[in-house]
């Protein structure tokens, strides 16, 4: 096992998010939506401003501190969500509770879903178990099947819900790949049982989805109308993120068709971006071509290969996205280097 080096603890970083929201969060709901509306707009402008800011070096061994940062990630959120609900029911304005909801979703989608991804593909039990907790507390748990089963076999293929096209725009994209996913999730999950001669009593997404319900009727119960709100909120802007950088992942990179079935997943096949901030932020999440190339790899291990490249990060590719004309004059051109330009 390799010697924790001082770099490695850059990956604590992501706690600033989470901490930062919830102190902002006892002051007002407004001033955690500050904060995150900051933090977002402060990594967008560093990731355009200081492009040259690469990480550092990918780590060559495992060691505990790694899964640790995921881990415990699943305590500040769950921490951060009892706060929510505690600040939600003492608002008496619907906006107020709706910009605390933003705020919380800020971490729950950019952080919640990012790390639950990661600790989906590790090979522990636990920390598989951890993953599905963190997306059925966003309300999106049917992605721990569409993701691991569909996405990573489909990806940059038409056949994925989770691919965007060329010339295809995020508000189009959006509800193909709502629909898309879950119906896939369901399919996936329905041919597992049937191969293995189970019953939907044995399927986790079931129970899963008994969970969500069940959240939701206990954020009623906890903090009324404010609670139920609160947590509707922050769910949707989490899914709405994880969608959108899905979005900004794949976007207009087709694999080519080999005796009827799509090439080998290659470097060309996903948007990369090596930005030192926004990787601490995400684990290495952005370093997505070796993510797909090996799937089991650990975040920390991942490295910034030579594939497609954003022209920022994840937070200013978030900003050009939603508006198409402006996302299109600039990654078409990048587009074009890697295959046919879009009609």
């Amino acid at each position: 096992m390799d010697t924790l080096q001082g770099r490695d603890l850059r990956f604590a970083l992501a706690w600033a998010m989470p901490w930062g929201i919830g102190a902002a969060a006892l002051h007002s709901p407004w001033a955690a939506w500050a904060v995150a509306l900051a933090v977002l707009g402060l990594v967008a402008v560093l990731e355009w401003a200081v492009p040259a800011w690469r990480h550092s070096p990918p780590a060559r061994e495992p060691h505990p501190w790694f899964s640790a940062c995921l881990r415990l990630h699943v305590l500040w959120q769950a921490g951060l969500l009892v706060l929510g609900l505690l600040v939600a029911r003492e608002q008496s304005s619907a906006a107020a509770v709706v910009a605390l909801g933003l705020a919380v979703g800020m971490t729950t989608g950019s952080q919640g879903i990012t790390f639950a991804h990661e600790l989906g593909h590790a090979r522990s039990r636990l920390d598989r178990a951890l993953a599905w907790g963190l997306m059925v507390s966003v309300g999106y748990a049917h992605f721990m099947v569409e993701h691991y089963r569909g996405h990573h076999v489909r990806a940059a293929t038409w056949a994925d819900p989770a691919s965007a096209r060329a010339g295809e725009s995020l508000w189009r994209f959006l509800p193909r790949t709502l629909a898309g996913s879950w119906r896939s999730a369901w399919a996936l999950e329905a041919r597992r049982l049937a191969q293995h001669r189970q019953g939907w009593m044995r399927s986790p997404l079931v129970w899963a989805m008994v969970a969500q319900g069940s959240l939701l009727v206990g954020a009623a119960m906890a903090a009324g109308w404010q609670g139920l709100l609160f947590w509707l909120v922050q769910a949707a802007h989490a899914v709405w993120l994880l969608e959108t950088v899905n979005y900004i992942e794949h976007y207009g990179l087709r694999r080519q068709e080999v005796d009827g079935r799509p090439e080998r997943f290659g470097v060309a096949h996903a948007w990369n971006a090596d930005h030192w901030v926004s990787n601490c932020l995400l684990a290495n999440l952005q370093r997505h071509s070796d993510h797909h190339m090996h799937a089991w790899k650990p975040y920390a291990s991942l490295e910034p290969l030579p594939g497609p490249q954003l022209p920022g990060g994840y937070a200013s590719c978030i900003y050009l996205a939603m508006v198409p004309p402006l996302w299109f004059r600039v990654m078409h051109p990048r587009l074009a280097r890697w295959q046919p330009a879009p009609a």
